[in-house]
């Protein structure tokens, strides 16, 4: 793992999980911006959908392993923790 490209919050969320292979971490990645076919392919081979040549920020949830092995390609610039968004549910009160 090439902690240098994580982010803090990706690093604590790594070292909080007790299952490496288990998908649970909403992450972005964010590449190099044009990427050769063996990048795309292992991209895609992670579950990483609209990947293509050009763009460099994609999002996909991963499993520790799959990060682990995305820290370590040199095309890879670096990794951050996406966060779930919720709702806000707030109410205006014109009295």
């Amino acid at each position: 793992m090439n902690y240098q490209k994580l982010d803090a919050a990706l690093a604590t969320a790594l070292n909080e999980l007790e299952n490496s292979q288990e998908t649970s971490l909403a992450v972005f990645i964010h590449t190099e911006p044009i990427l050769n076919s063996a990048a795309t392919a292992v991209l895609e081979s992670f579950g990483v959908s609209g990947v293509s040549s050009g763009k460099d920020i994609f999002t996909a949830t991963l499993s520790p392993n799959a990060i682990s092995q995305l820290s370590e390609q040199p095309w890879v610039k670096y990794l951050k923790r996406s966060h779930q968004l919720g709702l806000v549910n707030r109410r205006l009160n014109n009295s």
